[in-house]
């Protein structure tokens, strides 16, 4: 088992899905804490019968407000690693797995997965080219040379994690967390993985609006920086 990588992972009414994929990242990783973020279903229940250790939201608060309360609460644990992992069903514990060893053997600050140097399975056409334009975007934007955006497969060491704190609590956190690594300095790897689109994750996933949403919090988050 392992024991120096915690998963940190986001919930939103993820009752139907949540279960399978949780125990059997338990069955991998001693550490495994899901944000229950406001769901109106039996999320909790689920994560907490597959083994996770549950933190809840009362209220919705958005994606990158879950990863951050994942974050601080586990800085407490003694873990050298820490990784999101979407709750959905879309991400694969061998990649989390192949993220660690990278990390282990180059020693960088951050692995981010890359679906674009892996595979991402059954994904609509409309979603790859926002996707593709959403890299360009946060290249612009970030000056952070990176080839997948809105990945939430991320392995960080213990210095990112303290340093990082999330601002954006919706999805244009992925944007800010690749803006902090140029701002910081980070030396990050990219790593090829696999992102299973199933019709499940595809109805459950971000509105095409929402990308325009993103657009405008992250250049009105870096207006403010200024």
């Amino acid at each position: 088992m392992i024991e120096d990588t915690v998963l940190l992972v986001p919930a939103f009414n993820e009752g139907s899905v949540i279960h399978k994929g949780l125990s059997e990242a338990c069955a991998e990783f001693r550490w495994v804490v899901c944000v229950d973020d406001g769901s109106g279903d039996d999320t909790a229940e689920q994560a907490r019968s597959a083994g996770a250790i549950v933190l809840s939201h009362p209220l919705n608060l958005g994606q990158g407000a879950a990863l951050q309360t994942a974050i601080e609460y586990s800085l407490r644990l003694p873990v050298d690693w820490f990784c999101s992992f979407d709750a959905d069903g879309q991400h694969s514990l061998e990649d989390v797995i192949t993220m660690r060893e990278a990390a282990l053997s180059s020693k960088p600050d951050v692995v981010l997965g890359s679906r674009f140097l892996g595979e991402a399975k059954n994904m609509p056409t409309m979603r790859r080219r926002l996707l593709r334009l959403a890299v360009r975007f946060t290249v612009i934007m970030s000056r952070v040379k990176v080839t997948d955006t809105h990945n939430g497969l991320r392995l960080f060491n213990r210095r990112v994690a303290e340093s990082i704190n999330l601002e954006e609590p919706g999805f244009a956190h992925a944007s800010e967390f690749i803006d902090k690594i140029g701002r910081f300095g980070f030396h990050f790897i990219e790593v090829p993985v696999t992102i299973d689109y199933s019709e499940y994750s595809k109805r459950k996933g971000q509105p095409m609006l929402n990308a325009v949403n993103i657009a405008a919090d992250t250049i009105t988050a870096k207006v403010l920086q200024r």
